[in-house]
């Protein structure tokens, strides 16, 4: 946290955001098409690319859905396209309905990865709009509808996962529960519990279930946060699994090292999700939510599908325990 100049994690989070960038689909495409009309590829400005405009305030019952969402994120459904970067591959993705989990999702397909994700039951409606795209991009999608708290429906997660996929050498731990709430004496024991239990214990058990048929070359990939380094003052149980899950991610590279596995961390910063209209912003706030970044905005979910491939893919094999950020240049790493 005291860390000045350069830093191992610095570097490391810098040269896999890097090759993501380099190994962008969408920036190969517009390189080739610019190679082909003789010109340079078009720049875009990172702080007009999406919206920077104040989101309306808006508010759904949790775990809301991103269809109903105004103005509806961008998971990459249009613009993301594959090169055969994940083809054979086997992924798991908790949270895959909606956000960084949906984004992943659809790239991992277009990549050539065979993807089950997993989801809320009443997100149903967003969770079949990922089948159909995974399935559009001629790849095998499983659909898991399972509250993923509590060992025994983890275990009953990994194992319809591997069943309907033959094995998974991919496993996003993704899902989270948030709700922003302005002091301590506001955050009912119900909701620590339910935070943590969502959060962190769910990608213990997880992992737990899912690593013993994972072989050498396998990848775990953890969504972490901004708040694993910068808490929110209003976000105080929340970013405190979001910090566990920073060491857990460390830790377990450590031991998976001795498999073959990597671990790896995505750290994101505002992005436009459903968690902010479930409750995860405060109460007439929405419109200030991403406004505090230097580059003015929140983030779009499709903005980190690349992150995931790249951290997904044998490009960057000597990284491992490592975190990736995209948080608008605010934050760690």
């Amino acid at each position: 946290m005291a860390d000045d100049g350069t830093t191992r994690r610095s570097v490391l989070g810098g040269a896999a955001a890097g090759l993501a960038a380099a190994a962008s689909p969408a920036a190969a495409a517009a390189a080739a098409q610019a190679g082909a009309a003789g010109g340079a590829a078009p720049l875009k400005d990172p702080r007009t690319k999406y919206t920077n405009q104040p989101f309306p305030e808006q508010r759904q019952p949790w775990p809301a859905l991103a269809s109903k969402m105004n103005p509806r994120p961008d998971h990459g459904e249009t613009s993301y396209k594959g090169s055969g970067r994940l083809a054979g591959r086997k992924a798991l993705i908790t949270g895959g309905d909606s956000g960084m989990g949906r984004a992943a999702a659809i790239a991992f397909a277009r990549e050539g990865a065979d993807v089950a994700i997993n989801y809320y039951p009443t997100e149903e409606p967003d969770a079949r709009e990922v089948v159909d795209l995974i399935k559009q991009a001629g790849q095998r999608a499983v659909a898991i509808p399972m509250d993923i708290r509590g060992e025994a429906n983890c275990n009953k997660i990994a194992q319809a996962a591997i069943k309907g996929l033959g094995s998974v050498d991919i496993l996003v731990n993704n899902a989270a529960y948030q709700q922003s709430k302005e002091d301590i004496f506001q955050i009912s024991d119900e909701q620590l519990v339910r935070t943590f239990e969502t959060n962190i214990l769910a990608m213990f058990r997880l992992s737990k279930a899912i690593i013993p048929q994972m072989k050498p070359g396998s990848v775990i990939l953890n969504t972490g946060s901004v708040n694993s380094y910068d808490p929110g003052e209003e976000l105080l149980d929340y970013a405190s699994t979001k910090g566990a899950i920073l060491i857990f991610t460390k830790g377990l590279a450590k031991q998976m090292a001795k498999r073959g596995i990597r671990v790896n961390m995505v750290a994101p910063g505002p992005i436009w999700t459903p968690l902010q209209v479930a409750g995860g912003q405060l109460p007439g706030k929405l419109g200030e939510f991403g406004k505090d970044t230097p580059l003015g905005r929140a983030g779009q979910p499709a903005e980190l599908a690349s992150l995931y491939v790249t951290l997904a893919s044998d490009e960057v094999s000597f990284s491992t325990g490592t975190a990736v950020g995209a948080h608008g240049g605010k934050g760690n790493p």
